[in-house]
């Protein structure tokens, strides 16, 4: 059996940018950027609107990325969280 190559249209990571965590290509909006506005209440389409330029299908292979990825997003997005607190 092959392994499984994971690949995502539009999720990048780049060493230097964004910190190296993934975010939607050609932007600077994090994959848990916009988990953690989800995780907040908002949906999908007032995510979009709020983060200029992403797309619904952007947003939804954040949920994708982010099934795929649990422990690293909830790390950021807690990190993310607790900055704002302080």
């Amino acid at each position: 059996m092959a392994d499984l190559v994971e690949t995502y249209r539009y999720i990048v990571k780049t060493p230097g940018v964004c910190e190296g965590n993934a975010r939607i290509e050609h932007t600077r909006i994090c994959v848990h950027d916009v988990i953690g506005l989800l995780q907040n209440g908002e949906t999908v389409d007032s995510v979009t609107r709020q983060l200029d330029g992403l797309t619904r299908a952007q947003a939804y292979e954040c949920l994708a990325y982010y099934e795929d990825h649990l422990a690293e997003i909830d790390y950021l997005v807690a990190r993310q969280m607790a900055e704002g607190e302080a």
